[in-house]
């Protein structure tokens, strides 16, 4: 059985951690979140300890040096803008670390480290949920099988209705979170990559707190993207099924089935790390670097290139 310690105890999705960790028969031995608000834990380690200051949290898991022996993981689920210092804690203290997209906030960030994990022997682990979903899967797989001259078109659409309170929040700092395209995007940027190759070419066609629009290219793809946290950007059908999130992509004139398969993606991860098999540091440098050029280029005319929604927000 393995300990884990976990940061960022409170957010929406550390209780996918939890579930993984219960579901991989291993024990959560520390949380730490500035907030009080975890009692979700009781549901899955009622015995595990948990620190609101972070200085407790660190003094606690330096102790356990001494005692019991260190945690085997640490889990970083805590705001993008933080997640390099609490890598950095752990690689330092030589626990292998579990981190949520995005794994940092740039390129920079990541060859801090790599250098970290040279250094201190430690390896750190990302949560690329989308390349284990199905669809996704079968996609790659029907990419690479295709001729390679072959150059696919495709919309991809993600909304993801928040209300007020996520411009008032550290999500809402360009700073902080790295902006729209990083916060709810990167996992999407990463997917394409992963499925297309190289990234070719990178235009903003629109970007405000609320929505961002784009097109890319890829060796085998060209994407026309849109993204949007606006409930009003959504399709007439969702709003009628009383839906507040909207995936799609669209390959040429089909629709890739994406509404589903998301459930058991986070314990897939977790079970490839504990057999030595999870997405290290360099699997993120495609999306860190496209997200970047996203949020310092300057819009350009759309041209052909828009994306079919991008008429509503302009």
């Amino acid at each position: 059985m393995k300990n884990f310690a976990l940061i960022g105890a409170a957010g929406y999705i550390a209780p996918r951690h939890f579930q993984a960790i219960k579901m991989t028969e291993n024990n959560l031995l520390v949380a730490m979140d500035i907030s009080d608000s975890v009692g979700l834990i009781d549901s899955y380690f009622p015995k595990a300890e948990f620190f609101a200051k972070f200085e407790q949290f660190s003094d606690f898991i330096d102790q356990q040096t001494i005692s019991n022996g260190l945690p085997d993981y640490i889990v970083v689920c805590s705001p993008n803008y933080c997640h390099l210092e609490h890598i950095k804690f752990g690689l330092e203290r030589g626990i292998d670390v579990i981190c949520e997209k995005p794994l940092v906030l740039s390129s920079s960030d990541l060859d801090t480290l790599i250098t970290l994990e040279n250094t201190f022997g430690a390896k750190v682990y990302s949560i690329l949920q989308l390349r284990l979903h199905p669809s996704i899967v079968a996609l790659r797989q029907k990419v690479q099988t295709t001729p390679t001259n072959e150059i696919f078109d495709l919309d991809l659409t993600y909304i993801t209705s928040r209300g007020n309170w996520y411009l008032k929040s550290w999500k809402g700092s360009v700073k902080k979170s790295g902006g729209l395209s990083t916060n709810i995007g990167v996992h999407f940027y990463d997917m394409l990559q992963y499925i297309f190759g190289e990234v070719l070419h990178n235009e903003v066609h629109f970007k405000d707190n609320r929505s961002a629009s784009g097109y890319l290219e890829y060796d085998r793809a060209r994407v026309k993207w849109f993204l949007s946290i606006d409930s009003k950007n959504l399709p007439i059908s969702a709003r009628a099924e009383s839906k507040m999130t909207y995936r799609s992509i669209k390959i040429g004139d089909q629709e890739l089935e994406f509404s589903t398969g998301f459930t058991d993606l986070h314990l897939q991860s977790y079970q490839n790390i504990l057999e030595g098999n999870g997405f290290g540091i360099d699997e993120n440098r495609a999306a860190i670097k496209t997200v970047e050029e996203i949020r310092n280029q300057a819009a350009v005319n759309a041209g052909e290139n828009a994306h079919s929604l991008l008429e509503n927000i302009i």
